[in-house]
């Protein structure tokens, strides 16, 4: 799959059939967020890959809309610094969280990123130290319905680049 059709094709998925993901598959989406990108290379993040049933379900709560997690195969939740030390701490996490989503996809897998509303919680739950934070976990699982990986792009939904691009000043579109 070519990088361009991923990022067209790639939607958020919150639905799956609930089948453990080879060790292969957790493996490359582990390694594809630790090879992303980072301010500096400081690489400020550790990731933490669930797969316990009871623990997604914990999980599950800490959020809002963070329900899908319980249905999940796995998730993976992405542990930082505190994120008001410098604000590309959670640029780069959410880059490596972009990369793990695309090399799932790529094999098949659904993601869908969850907001933990209640880090402290969350940071019970795994034993993460108190001087490290949590802001996000992502569910990863094969789609029950397989149609989602492969449906094109639904009409609307994103704004049109004539909205969104301004070319060297605020409010100048490229015509």
């Amino acid at each position: 799959m070519k990088v361009a059709e991923a990022i067209r094709m790639k939607r958020a998925v919150r639905a799956f059939v609930g089948q453990p993901l080879p060790r292969e598959a957790v493996l490359a989406i582990l390694d594809a967020g630790r090879r992303a990108q980072s301010s500096k290379n400081t690489q400020p993040w550790d990731f933490i890959a669930v797969e316990d049933p009871g623990v997604l379900q914990g999980l599950s709560r800490t959020g809002t809309y963070a329900g899908h997690l319980a249905g999940a195969s796995l998730a993976i939740v992405i542990v930082t610094p505190n994120p008001e030390a410098r604000w590309s701490i959670l640029f780069d996490a959410g880059q490596a969280a972009a990369y793990m989503q695309l090399a799932a996809w790529e094999r098949g897998i659904g993601s869908c990123l969850a907001t933990i509303y209640d880090p402290p919680a969350a940071q019970a739950i795994l034993g993460v130290p108190s001087d490290r934070h949590i802001q996000v976990a992502i569910s990863f699982g094969v789609p029950s319905d397989p149609k989602e990986l492969t449906d094109p792009p639904r009409p609307g939904g994103r704004r049109p680049g004539a909205e969104v691009f301004h070319f060297n000043r605020w409010g100048t579109s490229l015509a």
